[in-house]
């Protein structure tokens, strides 16, 4: 692989993996949190009621809720990028032995 070929692929590489987030943020609820990406200023004041805080940092806010269709509602809330958060991967968990 040539690195012309290499520095094509790697953006291409995380512009699709970005793009599966977005996509399972948006269609699936199965995400047991949420981050929001560069929340604006009046994000928080817009936050459905049922909205519990995880985390705060200075360029994002991680977000949960038993509502269904949550991420859908922190876009109308003003977030502009929404990523899953807390997601197992694509292998499923182990599963516990019992004797």
């Amino acid at each position: 692989m040539t690195i012309r070929s290499l520095l094509l692929a790697l953006p291409l590489l995380l512009l699709g993996w970005f793009s599966i987030l977005l996509t399972v943020a948006l269609v699936t609820d199965e995400a047991p949190a949420y981050v929001v990406i560069f929340p604006g200023t009046t994000f928080m004041q817009e936050l459905p009621n049922d909205t519990s805080i995880l985390a705060i940092s200075k360029f994002s806010i991680t977000l949960t809720s038993g509502l269904p269709g949550f991420a859908k509602s922190l876009y109308a809330s003003g977030a502009w990028i929404v990523l899953p958060a807390g997601l197992p991967g694509c292998l499923p968990l182990p599963q516990e032995r019992q004797p």
